[in-house]
């Protein structure tokens, strides 16, 4: 697709964005809103604790590992195309895992699913990068992006909690299928029909990386040591494919662009604080304050419209400041909010000792993922443009998962408190990262 196939005029440029925007919320929120529903999936198929750890599992696995391929195959066959076929796979997929009658269909739902998401958040970024060339609309444009990432996250604790109450655990399946139809709808009549730009695709890559990252993926969340190893090797063994390829699936200039590299490796530490926060926060709510999972939902409120407020103050504030300086009070704010959180007594209350680490976290929180995404693909060329998004999306994955396999390692013994405390010190850490590797002037 040429960037003159996906440029309507500005004021035309927001509708589809919004289209885009609805797709990534999708993505985001069909693992959040699942978490606060599975007692209720336990009991409704009578499944044992690790039959019911596959509903999650099947999904993050299948996200995980495709996301490279869902970005390239963007590149190679047109990110409208790919995009399609994710939204469909999508809807399909909710509708699946809403009539599930057994752990089977339910975990080919949940991988199905997952496939779609693979497709459709690389290719929705690409298009949106491409719809918004380099200069403050672009910035604005990925403002939106940071806001529905964060809001999907909180929001799906809520209507995860509301709609299970309510009308049973499938709902929160099916609630997904209309939004998923609808954007294919949408996207269907308002983006226009793109070309495949040529070129191949690089399938023992492909098949190489999906493994390597569905074992590494599996080994850090299942605490499996040869599913790691075997993980590592396949990864190397594709970082030795993409050196002799003609047509590699990850070519190196891609790391020779701007900030990419800095971007992917900050990203991946944020996604390990990111994960862990919307996993141990919820937890904490429930098991030590003895918040209802509904209760729980509507705390995270102020720390969703923190992540909406910071992430569209973000780009404006980057035309005055440095992006290296934006980026890194962003990850100072989320470590002193971290760090707040973690002085959170057993007996505590949301106004006293929540909303205020809830208020920092969120404005650290919005402002760092805006930056990195920019950052990510500043500079990148059209042709790479859906690699770069997979890219970003699978490194915040993967450092998601590594983050949280050694965060409940570490609960294990250091509780909630020093669960936070670690997740600060991965903030701070990131923070003194960023003002190594980021240069001054960039975004500017």
């Amino acid at each position: 697709m040429s960037s003159a196939s996906l440029s309507p005029p500005p004021t035309r440029a927001w509708t589809p964005l919004a289209v885009l925007a609805t797709a990534q919320f999708l993505v985001v929120l069909s693992t959040s809103i699942v978490n606060v529903a599975l007692p209720r999936i336990r009991a409704g198929l009578g499944l044992d604790p690790a039959g019911l750890s596959w509903a999650v599992n099947a999904y993050v696995l299948a996200f995980g590992a495709l996301l490279l391929l869902g970005g390239r195959s963007g590149d190679v066959y047109g990110p409208r195309r790919v995009f399609l076929l994710g939204a469909a796979l999508f809807a399909a997929s909710s509708l699946g895992a809403a009539l599930a009658n057994g752990l089977l269909t339910l975990v080919v739902a949940r991988a199905a699913q997952g496939v779609g998401a693979a497709l459709l958040a690389p290719t929705a970024l690409a298009m949106t990068l491409t719809l918004f060339p380099d200069g403050p609309r672009r910035g604005t444009a990925l403002g939106v992006w940071g806001a529905v990432s964060g809001v999907g996250g909180a929001a799906g604790v809520l209507l995860g909690g509301l709609l299970s109450d309510a009308y049973g655990w499938r709902s929160v399946f099916a609630v997904m299928v209309p939004a998923a139809v609808a954007v294919l709808v949408a996207t269907w009549r308002l983006l226009p029909a793109d070309r495949p730009r040529g070129g191949r695709l690089d399938l023992p890559g492909a098949l190489t990386v999906t493994l390597g990252l569905t074992a590494l993926t599996y080994g850090l969340s299942g605490d499996s040591w040869p599913a790691l190893a075997a993980g590592v090797l396949l990864l190397g063994l594709f970082v030795r494919l993409q050196r002799r390829s003609a047509h590699p699936l990850v070519p190196a200039r891609i790391f020779r662009v701007g900030s990419v590299t800095a971007a992917n490796v900050l990203m991946a530490s944020l996604g390990a604080v990111w994960l862990g926060l919307f996993f141990f926060l919820p937890l904490y709510q429930q098991r030590v304050l003895g918040f209802t999972p509904v209760e729980a939902g509507l705390t995270q409120l102020p720390l969703a419209l923190t992540i909406t407020l910071a992430s569209w103050a973000a780009p404006r504030l980057t035309r005055r400041l440095s992006g290296r300086a934006v980026l890194t009070c962003g990850l100072l704010l989320l470590t002193a909010g971290l760090a707040w959180l973690a002085r959170a007594p057993a007996d505590g209350a949301f106004l006293t000792d929540l909303l205020g680490p809830s208020l920092l976290i969120g404005a650290g929180l919005g402002a760092a993922f805006v930056q990195l995404t920019t950052l990510s693909a500043a500079g990148v060329p059209a042709a790479d443009i859906g690699l770069a998004g997979g890219l970003i999306n699978a490194t915040r994955q993967i450092g998601g998962a590594i983050g949280l396999a050694a965060l409940t390692a570490l609960s294990l013994t250091g509780g909630y408190r020093g669960t936070f405390v670690a997740a600060a010190l991965i903030a701070l850490s990131t923070a003194l990262i960023a003002l190594m590797t980021i240069r001054k002037d960039a975004l500017r």
